[in-house]
């Protein structure tokens, strides 16, 4: 079943099938993203949607046959995406977060390699979104985090799941955090461990502070602690160290926020402190359980916009900011003041 999914495998195969050449966005003067700003500046007031859909639902890839692709059984005529919402609002606020913030090209590049980020925000401008997907696919996921079906001369690939784990998990090291810890007791089978987390994910504390309880339990992910340890046979006490990341402050992190419930969710911050940094709200996932559904909200020059990729007006200017009640998770962009 392996050599079945050769036909696109990286990014130079994703360049060589897509063709902006022919395509209407080729010559664009503007990016995606300026058209957007562009949008929010002349806005109109009985039309708050952007003109045209942005990275909707689903997708068909159609396969150009060449060489690799004839030598390949069974030939693919096109592929056919299905539930892409628990990787689009994700990908919507990525291109915003790297359009908006130019030195952050460089960082993630780092991670995802230059070559990656280049063709995403390549065929994001021109308007290539079943190929952004598959780029995303094919160069960050892995085979077993979604499921696919041939039928007849198509590759149909199903992303229903989870937002994290199609998404926040493929940022390799990113958002990577290390706590030290010691146990007390001498005779500890494993007296000194690491412990690497990929991902932040936070929870409500059992009785919410006062202050800010997302700073309140950021703060409790970083901080030291000391419990007892779980090595079997041992009786002694595990001190953790402060965690802190593993490659310095990240450009933006992800808070998962699944644990919470709308009533935990009295407060979100606009500011962050994590790290001796501050980090700035820059959007947010929305989760809506009765539909299964993922949407997406970011903050663009001080103004909100909410991107549902169901929906045929998909990008829509607010009037207001969104109430975050619907949480999956927080973004929050590293800002140049600590």
């Amino acid at each position: 079943m392996e050599s079945r999914f050769s036909v696109l495998n990286d990014t130079e195969d994703l360049s060589r099938f897509s063709n902006p050449e022919n395509s209407i966005y080729a010559e664009r003067s503007k990016t995606l993203f300026e058209e957007i700003r562009a949008s929010i500046n002349n806005n109109d007031e009985e039309d708050r949607a952007f003109w045209r859909p942005v990275l909707p639902w689903g997708g068909v890839f159609t396969i150009k046959a060449g060489r690799k692709a004839i030598s390949c059984i069974p030939l693919y005529v096109e592929i056919q995406l299905k539930n892409t919402c628990t990787i689009d609002g994700f990908l919507m606020i990525l291109y915003v977060i790297l359009r908006d913030n130019q030195g952050f090209h460089r960082e993630l590049a780092v991670f995802l390699g230059k070559q990656f980020v280049d063709h995403f925000l390549y065929l994001m401008d021109s308007c290539d979104y079943t190929t952004v997907k598959i780029l995303w696919i094919w160069n960050r996921m892995s085979k077993r985090q979604y499921r696919s079906e041939i039928h007849q001369t198509a590759l149909e690939i199903d992303l229903f799941g989870n937002e994290h784990e199609n998404f926040t998990e493929n940022l390799d090291n990113l958002m990577s955090t290390m706590q030290e810890s010691l146990c007390t007791n001498w005779s500890c089978p494993v007296r000194i461990q690491d412990f690497i987390k990929a991902t932040i994910s936070i929870s409500p504390a059992h009785e919410l502070p006062r202050r800010d309880p997302i700073q309140s339990a950021v703060d409790e992910f970083f901080c030291p602690k000391l419990l007892l340890c779980s090595e079997p046979g041992c009786d002694g006490l595990r001190e953790f160290s402060q965690r802190v990341f593993c490659h310095g402050p990240p450009p933006f992190v992800i808070l998962n926020m699944q644990q919470w419930r709308s009533e935990d969710l009295s407060y979100v911050p606009y500011h962050l402190a994590l790290c001796q940094h501050r980090y700035l709200l820059e959007g947010a996932t929305l989760f809506n359980k009765e539909e299964h559904h993922y949407s997406a909200a970011f903050n663009l020059d001080g103004c909100w916009m909410h991107y549902d990729g169901l929906r045929s007006d998909n990008l829509i200017l607010l009037h207001k900011p969104p109430e975050l009640l619907l949480l999956s998770s927080l973004v929050y962009i590293r800002s140049s003041d600590k």
